[in-house]
């Protein structure tokens, strides 16, 4: 039984992680309505800036350790907020109106160019952080057996469930979520009724890339190491878990994502490892063909 709780400890750390992404992807696909293949690799790309960063500043700069976290956070965000203007402007924004298929590969030749940025920066080479806050938590204990988290899941837990608590709020209260909704469903309604439409739009990419920023940063802090390879993969797995909660409402993705993390870690707990991305995305295409059924028999009734 311990087992068992310490296999959906460790999928809460893991579910919310996929949750932030999620949520940031949805910000971003609520209004765009296209595949966005880069998400992944910004996160991937924050998470490597952040370690070489830090690696700098403590080898180079002399740093202290908390200095050279913040700074590496600071610069991180800054790269993500530049990424995100980037792309709104000279590539969303363009594309926008044209097919489905020409944002997909526009946003995967954006996903190698990050990759590749980030294994140059890395000179091919795996950084890694020491281990920091690994004091562990127990939550149970029997025969020997402890349940545990560390001290830096718990802050990371933490840290998103409060931002996505306020970007929900945000979004179901504030000004600018009502008219995320309004350019969400009809773009061209939403500028008729006044709606600075390019601004939500804009603003819908700064706070998608922001949530993978910190996603990375707390990745990176964790894992110690997040690899220039791992953009492909995390953006598939936030593609596939985002849609189970839906890609027109953020906290309905996040949802759904954190379910994804929570059944992931069980995989690892009791099957073999090297099978869990296959069955986990077949997993997912099964739910996907029954969501879509079950929707497609509701409209016909």
């Amino acid at each position: 039984m311990l087992y068992f709780i310490q296999q959906i400890l460790n999928g809460l750390h893991s579910g919310v992680l996929y949750a932030l992404l999620a949520f940031g992807y949805a910000l971003t696909n609520g209004i765009l309505h296209r595949t966005n293949l880069a998400y992944g690799a910004l996160f991937a790309f924050c998470g490597q800036t952040m370690i070489l960063v830090a690696v700098f500043g403590y080898q180079v700069l002399w740093l202290t350790l908390p200095a050279t976290i913040l700074f590496g956070t600071v610069v991180t965000f800054i790269y993500a907020a530049l990424a995100s203007r980037l792309l709104a402007r000279s590539l969303f924004e363009p594309l926008a109106n044209r097919s489905p298929n020409t944002i997909a590969a526009a946003t995967l030749g954006v996903a190698l160019v990050l990759t590749e940025l980030s294994r140059i920066a890395a000179n091919t080479h795996d950084l890694w952080l020491q281990p920091m806050l690994a004091q562990p938590v127990v939550f149970a204990e029997a025969d020997g057996f402890k349940a545990t988290l560390t001290v830096i899941q718990l802050m990371n837990c933490a840290l998103i469930v409060l931002v996505l608590l306020i970007g929900t709020f945000a979004l179901a209260y504030s000004r600018f979520g009502r008219q995320w909704r309004a350019v969400s469903d009809d773009p061209r309604a939403a500028a008729m009724c006044g709606t600075n439409v390019r601004r939500v739009f804009r603003l819908s990419v700064l706070g998608g890339s922001l949530c993978a920023a910190l996603a990375g940063v707390l990745a990176a802090l964790y894992y110690g190491n997040l690899g220039f390879s791992a953009g492909m993969i995390y953006g598939l797995k936030v593609l596939f878990a985002t849609a189970v909660g839906g890609y027109l409402s953020p906290p309905r993705a996040a949802l759904g994502a954190a379910a994804f993390g929570l059944a992931e870690s069980l995989w690892t707990g009791y099957f073999p490892i090297e099978w869990r991305d296959a069955w986990m995305f077949l997993f997912l295409v099964a739910v996907l063909v029954l969501v879509g059924a079950g929707r497609d028999s509701h409209r016909t009734a």
